[in-house]
């Protein structure tokens, strides 16, 4: 252990801690100006909820919510908070595996009254401090919608069906629906009496969490027809909410067949190792270290391993007028608690590509994530939390969804010619053009003159997050990558450095 962390004082003193080390390698000389070249017909509509974060009590596993809550104060930590509105998720999912076993009333009203519960998989007890009320006001605080996963009868696990000590721990879909009223009825007297008297008004509720990945669980038929129970007595209580179904390893089809009627969106999730079968891969451990630029080359074809994933579950529903919700997904490499890779702005640049893959999906796409969203260990979260004390910071994961979120329109458009190494998406709003940018290359910058086909660009600004690709975010230099702002010259050219990703506004009128 000891040498280990020498190694990484010894690597962070190379790097240094000022303006030095997000120094860029030099750029070749002698670059020969390509088009970026965009369509601004819009083609389809891209939606916010691409840029979700989905909270779940990990137990004694990671933090999270524990530690992202003032037990002495009975409130979300500020700089929790703060961060999290910098982040600016769209849309923050309630639960995960630890659905299987929640019952949700034990964590509502009087503080004093609530019921803890053994975390079954995570780890440790739950005091159920943070329950639906807190969830929903975190949610409100930081401009994000709720999305909320029910008990699916434990999703037919039975080692979550009972804890050891005899509590039941499944629900059914009268408890579901019950939790729809509490939320959404103007006149539910338990949430009155708790205190709330107006409705939560929560439109997104999910059926099913990983379902299909416990062979001794729910079959898919089984999975399927429950689902249609479970959404007849949650819609019984409000006709106006919206269901997930769950449709992972192949389930879409059936499910849809038997429950489509009921579900606005079919549920997948993908978390993932781009080099699973690469035996020596450098995404592991700190493995990274050792060889940067084959690092770089492994994180960036992680799109094309996440590209496939898509392609997949999208050829199995493309019979289906559902859309496709990920409610799950983000790097899941060897050495989970330690796998520093992830806080590395080469990591910061693939998951920018990853974003890339969904707006491409968009028109299906309409719910998606990259990040466990915070914690106090895993190197998956978006943001992290030290403990006991010091503050909240920004993932580079995180740090390119806070800018994509930004910077982002609400049509797609097409990218008609791009240089060779830029990975580029387009979107628009109204007269405004936005880009994302990805140099894809560790050691050569780009220079390319921006065009809108049939239009003027009247003004344009970039938003340039650029930084030395083995640059690690940790608490000590969380803040050294941030987005700077630059002016578009009235020629329209302009260079990407090298492992940069920027967001590019253009205000465009007719030619």
């Amino acid at each position: 252990m000891s040498e280990q962390n020498s190694t990484r004082r010894d690597f962070i003193k190379a790097m240094g801690l000022g303006a030095a080390s997000l120094a860029m390698p030099i750029a070749y000389a002698g670059e020969k100006t390509s088009l970026l070249a965009v369509s601004p017909e819009p083609r389809f509509d891209l939606s916010p909820y691409l840029y979700m974060q989905f909270m779940e009590p990990l137990g004694t596993t990671d933090g999270s919510v524990a530690a992202a809550w003032d037990f002495k104060r009975d409130c979300w930590r500020e700089d929790v908070v703060e961060v999290t509105k910098k982040l600016s998720p769209s849309l923050i999912r309630w639960g995960g595996c630890f659905s299987s076993y929640y019952k949700w009333k034990e964590a509502v009203g009087p503080r004093d009254q609530r019921k803890p519960m053994i975390n079954l998989l995570w780890g440790g007890i739950e005091a159920n401090q943070v329950g639906t009320h807190e969830f929903v006001d975190f949610c409100r605080q930081t401009g994000a919608d709720p999305l909320m996963s029910v008990n699916f009868e434990s999703d037919g696990r039975k080692k979550w069906q009972r804890d050891p000590k005899g509590s039941v721990r499944w629900a059914g879909p009268e408890e579901a629906a019950q939790w729809v009223r509490y939320c959404n009825a103007p006149d539910s007297r338990e949430r009155i009496k708790h205190g709330v008297r107006k409705p939560y008004n929560i439109r997104l509720w999910q059926i099913g969490n990983e379902t299909s990945h416990d062979r001794k669980a729910f079959d898919c038929e089984t999975a399927a027809k429950k689902t249609v129970a479970f959404a007849k007595a949650m819609r019984k209580e409000d006709p106006g909410i919206d269901l997930i179904g769950w449709g992972d390893r192949g389930w879409a089809p059936r499910m849809l067949d038997i429950a489509g009627e009921h579900l606005k969106y079919i549920a997948f999730h993908h978390m993932f190792n781009p080099d699973r079968d690469i035996s020596n891969s450098p995404l592991r451990d700190t493995e990274y270290r050792k060889d940067p630029a084959w690092t770089w080359e492994r994180l960036m074809n992680a799109c094309n391993v996440h590209e496939a994933c898509i392609r997949k579950i999208r050829e199995e529903v493309a019979d289906y007028p559902v859309k496709l919700a990920m409610t799950e997904c983000h790097f899941s490499l060897p050495g989970r608690n330690r796998c520093e890779v992830l806080s590395t702005w080469a990591a910061g640049v693939a998951n920018a590509r990853l974003l890339n893959v969904h707006e491409r999906h968009g028109d299906k796409l309409k719910i998606a994530t990259l990040a466990d969203f915070c914690g106090t260990r895993w190197q998956v979260n978006a943001v992290m939390i030290p403990v006991p004390g010091g503050k909240s910071y920004m993932m580079p994961v995180a740090i390119v969804m806070s800018l994509y979120r930004h910077h982002t329109g609400n049509k797609a458009v097409d990218v008609s010619k791009a240089p060779d190494g830029l990975d580029v998406t387009a979107s628009r709003s109204s007269d405004r053009i936005y880009l994302h940018v990805v140099n894809t290359s560790r050691e050569r910058s780009s220079t390319a003159k921006l065009v809108i086909n049939g239009m003027k660009i009247r003004t344009g600004r970039i938003f340039e997050l650029a930084a030395n690709p083995e640059f690690e975010v940790i608490q000590t230099q969380s803040d050294r990558i941030v987005p700077v702002k630059k002016d578009l010259p009235k020629n329209g050219l302009w260079t990407f450095p090298p492992a940069s990703v920027s967001a590019v506004e253009l205000d465009i009128q007719q030619a």
